[in-house]
Parts: C-alpha cells; structure tokens; sequence
C-alpha cells in the first residue's frame, strides 16, 4: 500500500511514477508503467489534448511507420490508437524493397486524443492531475517528486518529463510572438531554470505548423487527388479493425506568381531577421525557408489533408509559416484550388527550449540526477512518433528502475527505435531530429513487418507484452514457417503455372518447379503463385494463414541471402558492442587517445564501446586504445 501525504487537508499518494505532460511520449510512459505494475500519475496542464497532434493529422511514414509496429510490438497504445482513429491507409515504397515499406495513416485529429485518453483513463494505476509542474524535487541528487504551479508538491520514486514544446515556448507569427506551446495554450515556465539550476545544459530549437483551412472554400478538381491504399493495412498487431471506407487526400502545387508574393514577406519573417534563435528541422522546412533554399524550384508541393470524419477543416502540409498572416493568405490565394481559400488559422513556428540528449544514460534516465527521466521533443526529436517510442522506452525503464531490474535497452540491430536512442546521445543533436531508413544500417532486419518477432518476447519477458499477444505473435512465427517450408517442398506443373507467368512477362517453364525458385523471380509475388497453384491455395485456406504473413514468408525467400549477410556483420560486430565501460572513466588520463577523443568522450560518457566508437571524432584509433586498455 502506498504511503500518502497531506496537502491543504486532502490526502494524495506516493507514486512510482511522475509523468509530466500528456503529449505522445507522456501517454506512452503512462501506460508503459502502469502496465508494469508502477502506480502512476500523469500531470499535465490540459486534459482535453492528450496525445494532441499539434501538426499534421497522420500517424507513421517513411521509418516513422516502423517506429509505430515496433511500438504496438512492444504493448504500447500508439499503433492501436492508430487503427481505432485512421481515415485512410497507405504502405509507402512499396515499389522499392521490403526494407523500405512504410505504412502511414491519416487520422482523425479530435478522435485520435479522444481514443487516447479512454485508453488511459481505462488503464489500471494511472491518475491524473491537470496544472503545470515548474520543479522536480530533489534530495541527495535523486529525483523524489515534482511541485507545481498551484502549490502542490506530488512524491514519487521516479520522475518522467515529456513536456514537448512547451518549455518556455515563443510563438511567432510574422512581427507577432507571444508565449505559448501550442496556439491557445500557455508556455510552460521555470522548469528550465530549476533543471538548469540542478546542472544541466539547455538550448533553443525552432519548429513550426501550416494554416489549417475550410474544405467548402476549397476546389479540389484542381488538385491531384490521393486515394488510400485498395486494401487498407494497419499499424497494430493486436485484432484493431482494418478500414470499410477511406477519406481522400489532395496534391496542389506552389508556383512562381506564390514565391514572389511570400518574399515580400521576408523583411518581416522572424526566421530571417534573426528573432528566432533556435534551429528548425532540416526535412521539414517551412515555405519561406523551401523557396529560399531552393530559389530554382518553380513549385513545391503540398498536401492536403483532411483533419477527420466528420469536419470540414483541412490541413496544408507542406505550407509551414511563421510570416504575417496576411502574406500567407495572398500567397495560397494563387495555388490552384486554393482562389477562395478562407483560414481557420495561420501557420506559425514555434521555439522552446531542449536539453541536449549527451546528458541521458541509454535508458534515458539523465547522468545527473538519478530516478530523472527525459523523453519526446526534450530531448530534440521532433514527430510524434520519435516521442512515443522514447516515451515508451521512459516509461518501462522508471519503472524497472524503482523495481531494481536491469534497464531495458534495445540495439540497433534489434529497433529502430535502438537507432533513435543511440544516435540521440551518441552523437546529439542540434536541430529537431527525425528518423529516416538511411539512419539504420541494418534496416533489412529492421522491416515494419517482423517488429513483432523481434520485439514482443522481449516485451513479454519483462511483463509488458500480454500473454495474448505474445501467442498472437508464436502463432504467426508458426503460420510463415509453414508457409516457407510448403514453398520449398512443393513443385508445379507448367500446365498450371505459365499462363501466370506469360501475364507476370517472366519466362516460362518447360518442366515441373519448386514453388520457392519461382518465388525468386522479380516479377512474381507470392499472390501471383497463389493464383496458379491449387496446392499453395488450398494450403493457406486450410490453415487459415492471413495476407500479412504470407507478404512476410515471401520478403524472407526472396531476400534470405541478404538477411543472412547483415544478420553476420552484427554478429561479427557485436563481439565489442556490449564491452562496458564505467559512466566515470577518467578519459584524460589516457594519453594515447586523442584530444577530441578524451573531450567528447568525457563529454557523452558513452556506456559501451559499441556506442563509443558511433560518437563523432572518436577514431578506430582511439577505440583500439581503449580496447587495449581494457584488456581486450
């Protein structure tokens, strides 16, 4: 039972765990620890916006949509929020390889933070306080509480602070700026300061959000329209619903006549007369930053979509602003479709302050301050799904933490969100960062279809991932090896086959072949198979084996030599990735490393060679030298 104390004559509990603030990587950390078993308090200053998409309404994209299958692997809530809110569904890339495949949803905006808190609020251990924390309580360089802006002083074992962009947030439209971290929403203020007083470092960063417009202003016979995919996926390994109907998207484009009406703008943008000071994210500049950058780009595009079921409210991605609003208005005038466009707000940017992620451990508790955990845009992320995934990965390791378990880390081999983690404090950050398949080396192991092979015993070994999903999971393992060993033992008949590879422009065959070697071919799918061969048809029907799992057993025949090649280089890599190293390794003291070796070493503290030898301006050199030194 836990203890409790006294406030103003009402009792509260001690906690296990603080979360402060309630956006994508706050709800994630909730859940995670309530789930686990921690008694929970998720504080934030307005309930109605849990899990807000501040930005675009979707969820997933390029890597982004892996994030989110290996969240919902994990028995996180973001994939099956997802699926329960989504319009429409699309898998990316799909013309590339299977390590490419993205699948991306649009949502319905005020369903989506709906669906998120009838999730939580549902979940067993988690309380709620609405107000706005401005100090972490400390004792002996350990984290035991927060105190907030009505005087309240709430005790726990663990403290999460997910606060988003909330931090002494400016907001900034054209010569306009006022505190806040979301129009019409207060900046949160003096948590910098009390963090800063306690040692750490802050520094500004910069993003910003595209006007959002009135559909029945818009014609849409002048854009490209964007349908959802013919059969719609979903993110959720769980039994979540797949889509009956979809909403459509809209491409429009900008052109020169727009660009000329938005540099008259310039002389009163804060991003070019240096008021705001914070970097802005590099693969998702605003309008004015896009024609300046690329001034020989005659157009740029824009997206156009719509904001849920049942609103005519529409949001223009692509078309991120932070000039006058009247400058903004005029310019979108001119795109076609947009001639009598009507506003229901102007973009803007919005700066706040981050803490630099060297300060973190990889369980993302800080160096500092023990039982201090920091999660989401904090730590210089920008998108919804970076900040989930951290939040998840704070959540679970607060919890551990107060248990006495070992953290929970994954690798990069093992995640992408193992690539997020390490990159963010292995090498930092100075602008929002966002993940991009190019991030991953080993994203041939990493696809969005097998996060639940990789992930969910792990998750199911510390008690997150449920008993029913771990056998959801054990069954699909069974059902695509099945599937490949039929494919290996069974041959087909020219008879049967070559009408489908005539139609597939792929050569004939003269003589009876093993399904698996027709597989290989580039121009077959293993649909494609299943249409000619009665024996492979008649075998999925019989054991009820989905489409999901047979696109599975077909990227692991066509793709097996590959994925056997980067399962070898980590293997081959792993034998120093988990060598420890001390958190207070006197790197000066060893001579033989480099200057800029000793420096940024000392400076990000790594915990293991394998993270040591990813920080810029450490040299194999200088990881041979510590090796040496270990007695390796």
């Amino acid at each position: 039972m836990n203890e409790c104390f006294t406030w103003n004559m009402y009792e509260f509990p001690r906690y296990d765990v603080i979360v402060v603030g309630a956006g994508h990587a706050g709800c994630e950390a909730a859940a995670a620890a309530a789930n686990l078993g921690s008694k929970v308090l998720l504080i934030t200053m307005n309930m109605t916006n849990m899990a807000q998409m501040s930005c675009n309404p979707s969820i997933g994209g390029i890597a982004k949509g892996q994030i989110v299958r290996e969240i919902d692997a994990l028995g996180g809530y973001t994939g099956i929020v997802s699926d329960h809110t989504m319009i429409q569904f699309r898998m990316l890339n799909k013309s590339k390889g299977p390590a490419m495949w993205s699948p991306r949803s649009q949502n319905d905006r005020s369903r989506f933070s709906e669906e998120w808190r009838s999730m939580l609020e549902q979940t067993r251990g988690v309380d709620f306080w609405q107000d706005m924390v401005h100090e972490v309580v400390i004792e002996g360089k350990r984290a035991v509480g927060v105190r907030t802006g009505l005087g309240m002083e709430f005790r726990s074992k663990t403290v999460v602070l997910s606060n988003g962009t909330f931090l002494n947030g400016i907001i900034h439209i054209g010569e306009k700026s006022f505190g806040g971290g979301r129009i019409g929403e207060n900046a949160s203020i003096g948590l910098t300061e009390n963090l800063m007083q306690l040692g750490f470092e802050s520094r500004r960063m910069k993003t910003g959000t595209p006007v959002r417009v009135d559909g029945r202003s818009l014609d849409f016979s002048k854009m490209e329209e964007q349908k959802g995919d013919e059969i719609p996926g979903k993110f959720s390994f769980t039994g979540t619903p797949h889509l009956s109907k979809q909403r459509s998207c809209f491409l429009a484009y900008t052109n020169l006549e727009v660009h000329a009406i938005l540099r008259k703008g310039f002389d009163r943008s804060p991003l070019f007369t240096g008021r705001i000071s914070g970097k802005g994210p590099r693969y998702c500049p605003s309008i004015e930053d896009k024609i300046e950058r690329f001034s020989t780009k005659e157009r740029h595009q824009l997206f156009v979509e719509p904001e849920g079921w049942n609103t005519v409210e529409y949001y223009v991605n692509g078309f991120s602003s932070s000039l006058p609003e009247e400058i903004q208005f005029e310019a979108l005038q001119k795109v076609p479709g947009f001639e009598n466009v009507k506003f229901f707000r102007p973009g803007y940017a919005i700066e706040y302050d981050y803490f630099p992620p060297y300060q973190l451990k990889l369980n993302l508790e800080t160096k500092i301050i023990e039982n201090l955990f920091f999660a989401g845009q904090i730590n210089g992320t920008t998108g919804y799904e970076e900040a989930a995934a951290q939040g998840l990965m704070a959540g679970i390791n607060a919890h551990l933490k107060i248990t006495s378990k070992p953290p929970f880390i994954l690798t990069r081999s093992q995640a992408y969100i193992g690539v997020l983690i390490d990159d963010l404090i292995t090498k930092g950050t100075d602008e929002p960062y966002r993940m991009f398949t190019s991030r991953a080396e080993y994203r041939l192991l990493l696809r969005q279809d097998n996060a639940d092979h990789r992930l969910t015993p792990l998750s199911h070994k510390i008690g997150l991932a449920s008993k029913e999903r771990m056998e959801i999971t054990e069954e699909k393992t069974k059902n695509v090896t099945q599937i490949i060993d039929f494919l290996r033992k069974e041959s087909i008949v020219p008879e049967e086959i070559n009408s489908i590879l005539e139609q597939n422009d792929t050569q004939i065959i003269s003589q009876r072949s093993k399904l698996d070697a027709l597989l290989l071919r580039p121009q077959l799918n293993i649909f494609d198979l299943i249409m000619g061969s009665k024996a492979l048809s008649e075998f999925r029907d019989s054991k009820h084996i989905s489409d999901e799992e047979l696109e599975e057993a077909e990227i692991l025949v066509k793709y097996e030599n590959y994925i056997e090649k980067e399962k070898e280089i980590v293997d081959k890599l792993a034998k120093f990735e988990d060598i420890p190293l001390r958190i207070d390794f006197d790197y000066h003291g060893l001579n033989s490393l480099s200057m800029e070796a000793r420096e940024k070493l000392s400076r990000v503290r790594p915990e293991t060679i394998g993270q040591a030898s990813r920080i810029s301006g450490v040299s194999p050199a200088d990881i041979s030298v510590l090796i040496v030194y270990l007695g390796r």
